[in-house]
């Protein structure tokens, strides 16, 4: 029963847009490699991402970067 319940709620987790829109140029090392972990590469580019709480993490790290819309 638990699995199940775990699997489900998964399902019902929603998305992220998530939108680079200022430079990496002068982010700290690690800003850079949080936001390549994203899978952004160059401004305006733009990725979905499952809502979980591993990938909200990312985003505050590097919240002064991109813009996120939950789709």
């Amino acid at each position: 029963m638990k699995k199940y319940w775990a699997r489900r709620v998964a399902n019902m987790a929603g998305k992220l847009k998530i939108t680079l829109v200022r430079s990496i140029n002068k982010a700290k090392e690690d800003q850079v490699a949080t936001v390549k972990a994203l899978g952004l590469k160059k401004i305006r580019s733009v990725v979905e991402q499952k809502d979980n709480p591993q990938i909200r993490g990312m985003i505050k790290k590097v919240s002064h970067l991109v813009a996120v819309e939950e789709i």
